[in-house]
């Protein structure tokens, strides 16, 4: 019984930010009673093998949606074949100023300056240790606000302690537009020095724990192909897990004229389509297939899937679709991917 489209107009009356906030709050309680399943839809299995970890299919949850791990049990019920928490970062911060999540209905976009707002390492690794889900569970890593850029590869290197052994893997996250200059993280010199104290601390965290985490980078969508070029050159040479591509675009380009259109923050959604999809292709060939990608944005249909696993996506993940969709979006993008999982 899919009941999101008598519910959606209902939150989407109410303020972006607390409708979020009420319905993971009610997904969990739901869940805890046991009343969530008679509403959910029946997801087919479509095992895939990525990063040495068997997803029971290739659709996934993105970032953003449980920062805290709050909801963990009753969002691995929707049928995800992975989930993705955070982004969460070493201290809690409260994130930018609100309102800082605005929805454009008309386009099927979201605009967010959040700022990795959450509540720490630390209690998402107490929601960690109470939930009961075990399926594929990454965590998107985010540096502090106030730590200087010279200084983010501390942030990185003290979640990945913490969580290494806790998640399926973890997501470094060198592209949020809402977190001042994390972007030039991307550069190449930067990029190189960053990558490279994340991949001795990952391989001494291997041996110490006698198993291996991967680890992937989340990319933005704004970049240009010599960007993309020497980007995949590191991305070899450190020998990376795998790839999400990609982040909220900071363009504007067929929203501007709309309500909240102008709004500053990271624009996700139906825009965003396009923009991922040609970095996913672009990534894919620059890296001859040799690392796994994880493509994100724009996802509203199954059709929008295949699209990002013809470009050379192993996986899919969305966040905004969940919004405009709800969790049927789940079971029909699995079924559309069902001939389009590569080997």
């Amino acid at each position: 019984m899919n009941l999101y489209p008598l519910l959606r107009p209902l939150l989407f009356r109410l303020d972006p930010e607390a409708a979020h906030n009420l319905t993971l709050g009610g997904l969990r309680k739901l869940h805890g009673l046991g009343l969530l399943k008679p509403f959910l839809p029946e997801v087919p299995r479509l095992p895939r093998r990525v990063m040495g970890l068997d997803f029971p299919n290739p659709v996934g949850m993105a970032a953003g949606l449980d920062k805290n791990g709050e909801a963990i049990d009753a969002l691995g019920a929707l049928g995800f074949g992975f989930l993705e928490l955070g982004a969460v970062t070493p201290r809690p911060q409260p994130g930018n100023p609100k309102p800082r999540l605005f929805r454009l209905p008309e386009a099927l976009a979201i605009i967010n300056r959040m700022g990795f707002n959450n509540l720490g390492v630390d209690h998402l690794l107490r929601n960690l240790a109470a939930c009961s889900y075990r399926g594929i569970l990454g965590v998107n890593l985010g540096k502090n606000f106030d730590t200087p850029i010279e200084r983010a590869a501390d942030d990185y290197l003290i979640l990945l302690d913490k969580l290494y052994g806790k998640a399926s893997f973890v997501t470094i996250n060198i592209s949020s537009p809402n977190t001042r200059n994390l972007r030039s993280l991307q550069g190449g010199d930067e990029l190189d020095a960053l990558l490279g104290a994340i991949r001795a601390r990952q391989q001494s965290l291997a041996d110490r724990h006698g198993q291996y985490m991967p680890v992937a980078v989340k990319i933005a969508p704004d970049l240009e192909d010599e960007q993309i070029a020497a980007m995949a050159g590191l991305f070899r040479k450190h020998r990376i897990d795998a790839l999400i591509a990609t982040n909220t675009t900071l363009e504007r380009r067929g929203v501007q004229h709309l309500a909240h259109g102008q709004e500053t923050g990271g624009l996700s959604g139906a825009p965003l389509r396009e923009k991922s999809t040609r970095v996913i292709r672009a990534f894919h060939a620059a890296l001859a297939g040799e690392l796994p990608i994880i493509g994100a944005g724009g996802i509203l249909s199954g059709r929008d899937a295949k699209a990002k696993l013809d470009a050379g996506a192993a996986l899919v993940q969305f966040y905004s679709g969940l919004i405009y969709r709800g969790p049927e979006l789940v079971k029909e993008t699995i079924a559309a991917t069902r001939n389009y999982v590569r080997a």
